[in-house]
């Protein structure tokens, strides 16, 4: 079993407080059949502050988004941090506007996603996460690739899973009637537009779905960067 001060030390760029937490708790919790009971390897995580990023969400300003995360990858390259994930989906698409790994590597949300996705020989996802993420490039630009198709939902719909997101999830509030109106959404996705899974394309949507509520399988974007970050960091 391999000693954890020989893993490579972890950096999350964190944004929301629940995505940012369930990825390190994740990471803590599952990298114990590697490295043996309750070890973990060493991880550095950084915030700006969150309502500047959803300020800068608001006024599309990407290029001041992508200075926000470039400001955190400096910093956590200087605590010593080997490679950066981070566990917000939306703020990926400013990868586009900088060089942000000008210091260290990044493992891409998406292109994990994609992976998984490829692996389990989906065709057509339904992308749910916020209204910026759901209507941009992010998901689309890496699943193409992989020959697998991204299905947005509607309008009402988008604008019914964004405010969930920032109106209630993102402060760790979870409501019945939002669970109910989440699933609603899928099982139109599963019926009317033939998606054979889903994306869990925000950090707190695994906080109101799984697996078991969901009529189409999960593919949750945090558990499986967290995991990703696991292996990279043990080899």
């Amino acid at each position: 079993m391999r000693n954890w001060k020989e893993s490579q030390t972890i950096g999350i760029a964190a944004c929301s407080g629940p995505g940012a937490a369930l990825c390190y708790q994740t990471i803590t919790a599952e990298c114990g059949r590697l490295l043996g009971s309750h070890h973990h390897p060493e991880i550095i995580l950084h915030s700006l502050s969150f309502g500047e990023y959803c300020h800068l969400l608001e006024v599309g300003d990407w290029p001041a988004i992508a200075e926000l995360l470039f400001e955190s990858c400096s910093k956590l390259h200087a605590m010593g941090a080997d490679f950066i994930i981070c566990p917000d989906n939306t703020v990926h698409e400013a990868m586009k506007h900088s060089d942000l790994e000008a210091n260290l590597p990044w493992i891409h949300i998406a292109e994990v996603v994609a992976e998984e996705a490829r692996s389990r020989d989906f065709k057509r996802l339904g992308i749910l996460g916020t209204r910026y993420l759901m209507e941009g490039p992010v998901y689309p630009d890496k699943l193409i690739p992989c020959g697998i198709e991204s299905v947005t939902p509607s309008v009402d719909e988008r604008r019914i899973i964004n405010s969930l997101i920032f109106d209630r999830l993102v402060f760790n509030q979870v409501t019945e009637s939002d669970r109910q109106a989440l699933l609603s959404i899928v099982e139109r996705l599963r019926e009317d537009c033939q998606c054979d899974a889903i994306v869990l394309g925000c950090t707190e949507l695994p906080l109101i779905l799984n697996d078991n509520s969901s009529s189409l399988p999960v593919l949750d974007s945090t558990r499986l960067l967290s995991r990703a970050a696991i292996t990279r960091a043990t080899g």
